[in-house]
């Protein structure tokens, strides 16, 4: 279940997914009482949700016609994925050789020396997914194990939260 709520302290809106009996706003940092939270949408579907709090924010900005002429969110999704030049045309349209840059960045990549190649927000994403519902400290225990600094760790795990790819609850993460 995902529900569109906003905070009645700086109002910002944010999904949120699974609610224990509390959450913290994303921006403040201000912890809510689920329950008394006003929810604008409840849905089962996570793109329904991004699409409700999409249109929540362009009605703020007073873009409700701008919006309604945008694709929906999952298809704008799609389509920045789709666009633009990948990594390797980049590259060799920039002179240089894709596969040494590659060999390149594996010998200097997180987890290098256990043969993993792993970004530093592949590491933190591990770390919620392997752990059982991990608090903010065991997230950021797993990822400097990993070779993530700790205050890059915190600021990814910030960013997720932040984007709702990741949901927190009571002081505990999933992924969405």
């Amino acid at each position: 279940m995902y529900a569109v709520v906003g905070c009645n302290n700086c109002g910002t809106y944010w999904i949120l997914s699974d609610p224990g009996e509390t959450a913290q706003c994303p921006r403040c940092r201000k912890r809510h009482q689920v329950k008394k939270l006003k929810k604008f949408i409840e849905t089962d579907q996570r793109d329904a949700a991004r699409q409700a709090r999409a249109a929540i924010l362009a009605k703020k900005r007073d873009e409700s016609e701008t919006f309604a002429d945008l694709d929906s969110v999952a298809e704008m999704g799609r389509q920045v994925e789709d666009s633009g030049v990948d990594d390797r045309e980049y590259l060799e349209a920039s002179g240089l050789d894709a596969d040494e840059v590659a060999a390149a960045g594996e010998s200097t990549s997180v987890g290098a020396g256990s043969g993993a190649s792993r970004s530093r927000r592949e590491v933190v994403e591990d770390a919620i997914r392997e752990g059982d519902r991990p608090t903010e400290a065991a997230v950021v225990a797993y990822a400097t194990e990993y070779g993530v600094p700790e205050e890059a760790a915190r600021d990814l795990l910030t960013k997720l939260t932040r984007r709702g790819e990741v949901s927190e609850s009571r002081g505990r993460y999933r992924l969405l």
